[in-house]
């Protein structure tokens, strides 16, 4: 009942439908600036200077850039308070006090973000992969599908971060700065080559190389796996901390 609840709020607060709209923005603009980039600039800088022929490497670059750059913090500002806009409008009191279960909160908002992240993520990655399809007929792209399984399991760990946040922190902004010192710990950490293969950022940073063939996507197991018990310690976590805040 409280997911059905979560599903609604989403709607009418039109977050998923924001969050629709810009994940198919960065669909059709990849493939579209890929294949229009050269152009524009042999127009600004003159005919005479030569670039290289866009291709579906191009395209897919721009779509992993846009999500990694720009996706996953729109998430964390339209969901950094999922949590605590509950506790500061007290709208979980009567919830709880008619026997909702604290943990069946935490459950079923982490349930409704994953079905978000990956609706909007399958969605735009079908796009991007037709359009791309219908503007390079190159074959430099063998592996689209590998490549987004990393982006799809980091999203999973990412929103666990996000709604820890939200549950630790009093206001929305509380969770926001949790959610960034995270991400600024793990950037810092991808500098230790050694690590490299157990840091969750590296499920954001080698996509395009699996795509290519470069790298194997046995190489990032050891991420997805660190990503995947990091989201079941924040997500218990997480209901360990709402267990221990008062409602009223």
């Amino acid at each position: 009942m409280f997911f059905k609840k979560e599903l609604l709020e989403t709607w009418r607060t039109r977050r998923f439908g924001v969050l629709a709209v810009v994940f198919l923005l960065f669909a059709l603009m990849s493939p579209l600036a890929a294949k229009l980039t050269p152009d524009l600039l042999r127009l600004s800088l003159g005919t005479a200077v030569k670039l290289p022929t866009p291709t579906s490497v191009d395209s897919w670059t721009q779509f992993y850039k846009n999500i990694s750059q720009m996706g996953i913090y729109i998430i964390a500002i339209l969901f950094g308070g999922t949590v605590s806009r509950e506790l500061t409008d007290k709208t979980l009191v009567n919830l709880v006090t008619k026997g909702l279960p604290r943990w069946a909160v935490i459950i079923a908002k982490y349930l409704c973000l994953l079905g978000q992240w990956l609706v909007v993520v399958a969605s735009a990655f079908f796009i991007t992969w037709g359009y791309t399809t219908f503007y390079f007929s190159d074959r430099q792209s063998p592996h689209p599908i590998a490549a987004c399984l990393p982006l799809l399991v980091f999203g999973a760990f990412f929103l666990a971060v996000v709604l820890f946040g939200s549950t630790w922190g009093r206001h929305t902004y509380e969770g926001l700065l949790f959610t960034c010192l995270v991400m600024a710990i793990l950037f810092l950490a991808k500098l230790l080559k050694q690590a490299h293969n157990f840091n969750p950022v590296s499920l954001i940073g080698d996509n395009v190389a699996i795509l290519q063939g470069n790298l194997s996507l046995t190489k990032l197991f050891p991420a997805m796996g660190v990503a995947l018990g990091l989201t079941l310690i924040l997500i218990v976590s997480s209901v360990a901390l709402l267990n221990k805040k008062a409602l009223v």
